[in-house]
């Protein structure tokens, strides 16, 4: 890897911080009232009928054995419906420990990891938001509700940079982390997710881009910091194989305020920096990594980075892809 390509793809990561300087009836009879009345009814034909001993014997555990069954049944329901309730209730938790992702009330990763592990046990008894990779709920648009580390950490962009410096890849994020508010300020950030149907054509249909908003001077400086990634295969029930393609700040308010509509065409034609070339350059392999769903449903996902499975992201649903629905989804 030449100097000037480790350089641009430094600059690729520093653009993430200063970018906004820059162009970028079944029922009724298992009841317990009507197994009771046919209990009572079976007596009364027993007395009219003086039937032997041995039949009128038959019939009474015939009965018991119809109440013992349909507790069974009922057991196993009520314990299904107080599950999907208790799925329900952590969700609502996560949203709403979640609202302080960006503030100095961030809930820790304890407490994030002990909700979403319970969610994923309680999830997979009651067999809701399995098998991600290949339901189709992953298509959409997302809005992330909570990173581990800083929001910036929710873009593939740095999942592959850290496959390619793994040994300096801290330090330069802690510079870029280290810049105070509101000289740098990161959100919303946004997945959209296209998974295809067509595994003839998965790699030119596959794709999911990032999202994510970078501010800085108060404000006044915003952009869209852009990862376009391609999804290459499905890796098991719950993960998606990446490859970093690219990466470009989009909708700069400097060039669109001070250059007009010339600004913003310019804004719109600029050439994408190829960081997953880039990437590939210094380690090869870097720009491919794993993204692993863990649990995803009609309005919450969560997904790991498979080279840092304790890593939590969990992301809230803003639409559906095609085919799944349209709108909103609220948990």
């Amino acid at each position: 890897m030449t100097v000037s390509q480790l350089k641009l793809l430094i600059g690729s990561l520093w653009c993430y911080t200063t970018t906004a300087f820059h162009t970028p009836s079944l029922l009724h009879q298992s009841s317990p009232h009507y197994l009771h009345h046919r209990w009572q009814q079976q007596q009364q034909q027993q007395h009219q009928h003086l039937p032997s001993a041995p039949l009128a014997n038959k019939n009474a555990l015939q009965s018991v054995s119809d109440v013992e069954a349909y507790n069974t049944v009922t057991s196993s329901a009520s314990s299904a419906t107080s599950l999907v309730d208790e799925l329900e209730e952590i969700k609502r938790d996560l949203v709403v420990l979640s609202g302080n992702n960006n503030s100095d009330d961030k809930p820790s990763p304890q407490v994030i990891g002990d909700k979403v592990r319970r969610l994923e046990e309680v999830a997979e008894q009651v067999g809701i938001g399995q098998a991600s990779s290949t339901s189709g709920l992953l298509n959409g648009e997302w809005e992330l509700l909570y990173s581990p580390d800083d929001i910036t950490r929710s873009s593939p962009f740095f999942w592959a940079f850290r496959r390619a410096f793994p040994d300096t890849s801290d330090q330069i994020f802690s510079i870029t982390d280290n810049i105070p508010a509101p000289i740098k300020e990161v959100g919303p950030a946004t997945q959209t997710i296209k998974t295809s149907t067509d595994n003839s054509n998965a790699e030119s249909s596959s794709s999911l881009v990032s999202r994510i908003k970078v501010a800085t001077l108060g404000g006044i400086a915003t952009s869209i910091m852009t990862t376009r990634c391609t999804i290459l295969n499905t890796e098991g029930l719950e993960g998606l194989r990446l490859r970093v393609e690219s990466t470009k700040p989009e909708k700069s308010s400097v060039l669109e305020t001070l250059g007009g509509p010339l600004g913003k065409l310019l804004s719109e034609k600029s050439m994408p920096f190829p960081s997953g070339e880039a990437l590939e350059a210094a380690q090869p392999g870097s720009s491919e990594i794993v993204m692993v769903t863990t649990f995803c449903d009609e309005g919450l996902r969560v997904s790991r980075n498979a080279d840092e499975f304790d890593g939590i992201f969990l992301w809230k649903r803003k639409s559906f892809g095609d085919g799944l629905g349209g709108g909103g989804s609220d948990i």
